[in-house]
């Protein structure tokens, strides 16, 4: 009897997660004007550009580049779900959009973020290892957050 009910529960398993395959998340990298983008509304030195991008712009705007991970369920709905989460939070695609006042909250938060070694999210870097950030590269972004609050 335990091996049957284990079997039927392997088999449905089984076959959960390869419907799960043809069932996958929406994707997306919308397009916004290049304008809004954070990079194009301060006058930001290229080095200190270069460190957000690989920290932060793969969630945190929509030039997402989705990795082959992205593809497999169960996942691919994780990725998609962390990625849209965080994009509503802080979308540096939209910055140019955003109200002085939520991109002063918003560089305040990147700063305590930052400082406290929050982000990039360590779950993240175990993934990705060239969005690690040095000591150096953690204490520019944080002068660079608050030079521009």
């Amino acid at each position: 009897m335990k091996k049957k009910n284990t079997r039927r529960i392997l088999l449905g398993l089984i076959f959960v997660l390869a419907a799960m395959q043809f069932i996958q998340p929406a994707k997306t990298n919308p397009t916004d004007p290049a304008e809004q983008d954070f990079a194009n509304v301060y006058d930001i030195d290229a080095v200190d550009m270069e460190i957000i991008h690989k920290a932060c712009y793969d969630c945190h705007s929509n030039e997402t580049v989705w990795p082959w991970y992205s593809n497999v369920a169960p996942a691919s709905y994780v990725v998609v779900n962390h990625v849209n989460d965080a994009r509503k939070h802080l979308n540096f695609s939209k910055w140019g959009s955003y109200a002085a006042d939520r991109k002063d909250h918003k560089l305040e938060e990147c700063v305590e973020e930052v400082e406290s070694g929050e982000m990039p999210m360590s779950s993240y870097i175990l993934a990705h290892s060239e969005a690690r950030i040095s000591a150096e590269e953690r204490a520019r972004l944080v002068e660079l957050f608050k030079s521009l609050r």
